[in-house]
Order: structure tokens, then C-alpha cells, then sequence
């Protein structure tokens, strides 16, 4: 049977909102010759199918002139990629922020996370049920409940998408405010240190972040100079000298693992820009993009040329529509000043980027997760090995890079691979960002050395708000570790972390004061893990979704068996995950909660 007999047709603007992505077909929806369009998809065909990577793009633009994906949109979609209208419905059905369901055509996403709980989410939430109505309901606005949304530094938040103007973020937000759907732009995040200390945050406020003249005149792209000056190798054994460690969570040395893409043996490779941060609690790659878009762009060409790559991606987060505008102007501007393109810099190496926009999954902050989502399937990650270095992005040797990490690359061609190793420890070098959030008096990024004790972040982020105590601090967002007053003495770093039993993961830290309950912020924690397993492998799958209702049976008294026996069967819940999991997703869903159990919290093991 023909396909477009059994599919429904798009709508002309649905049409016009994919062709815009895809390029005009060659021939209209009643068929005719398939001929490739210049640097556009063609409508059906082998060539198509090689562009299966422009899924993702295509939903976007549907949705954001739309409000939502229809089956004529999809349909369309399908066979102008020659994608399965099944496999197509399968990647737009994974993401939480597209919706194959009509919905109103303002639909406000409101973050009620651990973070934006404690500064008033709830009370908004009640606000809105006053006003607009009940959740999800309302046929002009509507609003539903939403995990963190990255502006932990200013909660609590929302996210406004409107149909045919795409998204816009509110924080903090109000009832008020919100039901008139009149606000502007928000500036860029909190910075409370002196710019002239810092090395990573120097220019963030302090230069036009849409201006390259003005990123240049405060200094940028001498780093790119200063790399080109190099040969490749040296440039790789400048960065192994300074100690430059991952700043996403996983900590592995960035000299080695563009080293290991450089002696790659191919003729295509990848650099990806890994700006999907959606771990509650973390905002420091927000700040970055939103406040210095040029480094990120010019780190990146500089990762394009010690490794060889030709092509970069920045894959940004779907709730950073600033970050994402940003960038791509920064993009154009570098491409327009030959900073990007076929020679960059008159250097004699070619390397451009292209801007993914992620669609609301955490999974895809997980690099092989975010390797499928590029491709145009759902964020599910892979079995490694074979490692990224060796078989990443379309299978090509690939690097991923935090956006922090390739910042800090910067600051060592800035001052020198060992004035940048001197900072710090041993093991951990360098400064390191850290989002602090939650009950202190002053929210937002802090820049220290590695070493800075947990009680010395607090104390510069202004204490515990409101002359209460401390209760405990989240260490590393969501998949951390709960510590106590006990042990805000250790030292931020990978190994001061560890040897506490905890983990500095991407870098945030959000505190709790001495009044917390924590039974519902564990079952929030839970609930986000439940959500945002991607459910490919059965212990994440099953053990999250457990998890929570163990949580949920203690919470209301009504445990099966005894209380013990549920603390008991969490704690085999855990193991399993933990050993068994694929990804890091499931093998962190519990370690708060575990952690949470140990300690005794309030409101948890009581």
C-alpha cells in the first residue's frame, strides 16, 4: 500500500516548517523525480536516508511553529527522510519536550525540581491552578509541571513556549507575570566575584557576548593563535602538562582523549560540544554559552585542529534558547570573519560547526545517548567498547567535551600549561566551576581553585539563608551524594570527593537547611530518575520506577512488610542498578538516596 494513503497530509504550514529545514523538495507531496537538492535533503531515497541526522531538526521546527506534531507532519517527515513513519514516531514520542498531541498554543513549562521546590515552585503551581486552571488543561494557555530547568540560580522557573516564537525563559517566575506572557530576555546568570580574579568567568558581563570585535578586544582567539602556533602533537602534550581534567562529571584527561582521536586512522572525525546539562542543580554551561558564546566556538576549533576533525557540534540544551541564539550567532559571525570554514584563519585546516538543539532528555547528556540523538534516533546509549575516540558520531572517531572543559583549555594556552597545573592539587588542577543553589543567601556560579573546602563554597555563596542551619548539601545534583555539617571540611576535589564517599560530578552543589523534610525531596529525586531512564535496559527500567514506590509506601506509612524490609529491598534495588545498569543514569538513580539512608535524614530513615 502506498504510504501517503494511509498517513494524513501536513497542513501548508506544517509543509513549509520541514521544507525550511530540509530544503524544497525537488518535486511536491504527489511524487515525481527525487533530485538532491545543493546542500539540502532530498525528498526520499538513498540520499535521504543519509540524512537521517536532520530528524531531530525537523520535529523542532513542526513543533515550534505549530505547537505540537501532527500524524500529517510526521508522515511527512518520514518520507521526506525515508525514515519509518514507526521509528519516526518513536524518536518524537522520547523526548519530553515535543508533544504528538495538540496542546495550546502557549503552554508554560514550570520546574518544580528539588531547587525550585524550595523557592516557592509549589506556591506557583497553586497560583496557576487559580488563574489558568488545572494542569494541562486550558485551550489558549496551559501549564504542566516540568524537571529542572536550568536556572537553579534563580528560582523558581518557567519555560514559555509559544507557537510560532519557540521558547522563552522566566526566572524567577510569578503568577502575574506569567498570565500576561509580557517579559524580557533574561540577563545572563549570577556572577558575585570580582570578574578581574577569575580566569573562566573573566569576560562573562563583562563583553558583548554577540560581538566578536568585542570577545576579540578582551582577548579572544589569541588562544586559537597561540594553538596554530603549534604542531598538533605539541598542542596535545601542552594540554597532558597541565592536568586539564573533564569538568563533566566523568573526569578523564583531555590531552589523552584528543590524542586518541588525533592518531585515529580516518578521514572523518567529530568534535561535540556537550551542552546538554540537565542534572538538577547544574547551570554552569548555561552561563557559559549564554555569557561567552565565542570561547565555546573558538575551544572548539582549536579541538578541531589538534585533532583533525573537519566538523564540530554544539549539542545544546533544549530549555537554553538564549544559548542556543547565541551561539549560532557566534557561529555566523567567526564563518563571516574566517574563524570557521575551509581555512580557518588563513591556518590551512578546515573546521566548521553546526548547533543541535536536544529536545528534553537527560539521558542525552550521556555521550553515546547523545551520539543517537544527533543521528535522528531516540537518546538510548551504547555498550562501550568500542569507545567515542574510536567509534563515535556516525561511527567516526569522536571527542566530547563538557563546555567548562573546553573553556578551561582557553585559560592553559592563556597562561601556560604550568601556571594553570599550579592551581590546585596534585590530582585535580586548575579552577573548576561550581552552582551552588538552595537555601543559601546569594544562588549562582562560583569560580574556585580545586581545593576549596565545601564549607569555604558555602560561606562565599553568603551561608545558610535566613539565619537557619545547615541540614545537609547535595553534592554532584541529583545522581550525588548527601553529606552533613560533618563533612563540609573536605576539599572539592576528585580525590577530597571521593574519600568522603562522595563525587563532585559536573560541579553542583545544592544546599538544605536544618528545616527540611527530605522524604519529599527524595521522592522527587526518584521521580526525575523514573522519567528519565530511557528504559532500554531492564535494571534502570524496572529498579527506578521501584525505587519510587518504595519511597512511596514508606512516605505514607503503608510499607510492604516492615519499614526495615523496604529500606532493605532499596538497598537491593541500588546494588542491582548500580552493577548492572548500562549507563551512568542508572548507576547513580539511588546513590542520593542511599546516601540519604545512611545519614538518617529527616524525614527518610525515622
Amino acid at each position: 500500500m502506498d504510504l501517503r494513503a494511509i498517513l494524513e497530509r501536513p497542513t501548508p504550514a506544517e509543509k513549509q516548517a520541514v521544507d525550511a529545514v530540509l530544503g524544497d523538495p525537488a518535486s511536491g507531496w504527489d511524487g515525481g523525480e527525487h533530485t538532491p537538492l545543493d546542500g539540502h535533503v532530498a525528498y526520499g531515497g538513498h540520499s535521504a536516508r543519509a540524512q537521517r541526522h536532520m530528524l531531530l531538526p525537523a520535529l523542532h521546527a513542526v513543533q515550534d511553529v505549530v505547537g505540537s506534531i501532527s500524524k500529517g507532519a510526521l508522515g511527512y517527515i518520514s518520507e521526506r527522510l525515508t525514515v519509518p513513519p514507526a521509528e519516526a514516531y518513536g524518536v518524537a514520542t522520547f523526548y519530553a519536550l515535543l508533544d504528538t498531541r495538540p496542546r495550546a498554543p502557549v503552554l508554560i513549562h514550570v520546574c518544580d525540581d528539588i531547587v525550585c521546590a524550595q523557592r516557592g515552585a509549589n506556591d506557583l503551581k497553586v497560583s496557576l491552578e487559580e488563574t489558568i486552571g488545572a494542569e494541562g488543561s486550558g485551550l489558549d494557555v496551559s501549564w504542566i509541571s516540568s524537571p529542572c530547568l536550568g536556572q537553579c540560580d534563580r528560582a523558581p522557573a518557567a519555560l514559555v513556549h509559544t507557537s510560532g516564537s519557540g521558547y522563552r525563559n522566566l526566572a524567577p517566575a510569578d503568577a502575574e507575570t506569567l498570565n500576561g506572557l509580557v517579559f524580557d530576555e533574561l540577563p545572563v546568570g549570577l556572577i558575585h566575584q570580582d570578574r578581574s580574579e577569575l580566569r573562566l568567568l573573566r569576560r562573562i558581563g563583562m563583553v558583548d557576548p554577540e560581538s566578536l570585535s568585542s570577545y576579540r578586544a578582551a582577548g579572544g582567539y589569541s588562544a586559537l593563535q597561540a594553538a596554530i602556533g603549534l604542531e598538533r602533537q605539541q598542542l596535545i602534550s601542552t594540554l597532558e602538562r597541565s592536568g586539564l581534567r573533564g569538568r563533566g562529571g566523568a573526569a578523564f584527561p583531555i590531552g589523552l582523549k584528543w590524542r586518541g582521536v588525533a592518531e585515529a586512522d580516518a578521514s572523518e572525525k567529530y568534535i561535540i560540544a556537550n551542552g546538554d546539562e540537565s542534572e538538577p542543580g547544574t547551570f554552569k554551561d548555561r552561563i557559559l554559552m549564554e555569557g561567552d558564546p565565542f570561547a565555546v566556538i573558538e575551544a572548539m576549533t582549536i579541538a578541531g585542529y589538534a585533532t583533525g576533525a573537519g566538523k564540530g557540534f554544539v549539542y545544546v540544551r533544549g530549555e537554553y534558547p538564549v544559548a542556543e541564539r547565541r551561539l549560532l550567532n557566534a557561529i555566523a559571525q567567526a564563518r563571516d570573519d574566517g574563524l570557521l570554514g575551509e581555512n580557518v584563519a588563513g591556518a590551512g585546516f578546515g573546521f566548521d560547526i553546526e548547533v543541535r538543539r536536544g529536545a528534553g532528555a537527560y539521558i542525552c547528556g550521556e555521550e553515546t545517548a547523545l551520539f543517537a540523538s544527533i543521528e535522528g534516533h531516540r537518546g538510548e546509549p551504547r555498550q562501550k567498547p568500542p569507545f567515542p575516540t574510536e567509534k563515535g558520531l556516525f561511527g567516526k572517531p569522536t571527542s566530547v567535551n563538557n563546555i567548562e572543559t573546553l573553556v578551561a583549555v582557553l585559560a592553559v594556552l592563556e597562561m601556560g600549561p604550568d601556571e594553570f597545573a599550579a592551581i590546585g592539587t596534585e590530582r585535580s588542577k586548575g579552577p573548576k566551576l561550581f552552582c551552588i543553589s538552595g537555601a543559601v543567601a546569594q544562588p549562582g556560579l562560583y569560580e574556585v581553585p580545586f581545593g576549596t573546602t565545601l564549607r569555604g563554597l558555602i560561606t562565599l555563596a553568603g551561608g545558610v539563608r535566613d539565619g537557619l542551619g545547615l541540614g545537609a548539601v547535595l553534592v554532584g545534583g541529583a545522581a550525588g551524594t548527601f553529606v552533613t555539617d560533618v563533612s563540609t571540611d573536605m576539599e572539592l576535589t576528585f580525590e577530597g570527593a571521593s574519600a568522603a564517599g562522595a563525587g563532585l560530578g559536573s560541579g553542583a552543589v545544592i544546599v538544605f537547611d536544618d528545616a527540611t523534610d527530605f522524604g519529599p525531596v527524595l521522592r522527587r529525586i526518584a521521580q526525575f530518575f523514573r522519567d528519565e531512564s530511557c528504559g532500554q535496559c531492564v535494571p534502570c527500567r524496572i529498579g527506578t520506577v521501584r525505587q519510587e514506590e518504595a519511597l512511596a509506601r514508606i512516605a505514607a506509612l503503608r510499607p510492604l512488610g516492615s519499614r526495615s524490609e523496604e529500606l532493605q529491598r532499596l538497598a537491593d534495588l541500588a546494588r542491582v542498578m548500580t552493577d548492572a545498569s548500562i549507563c551512568g543514569l542508572g548507576q547513580t538513580a539511588a546513590a542520593a538516596v542511599q546516601s540519604a539512608i545512611r545519614l538518617g535524614l529527616p524525614g527518610v530513615a525515622s
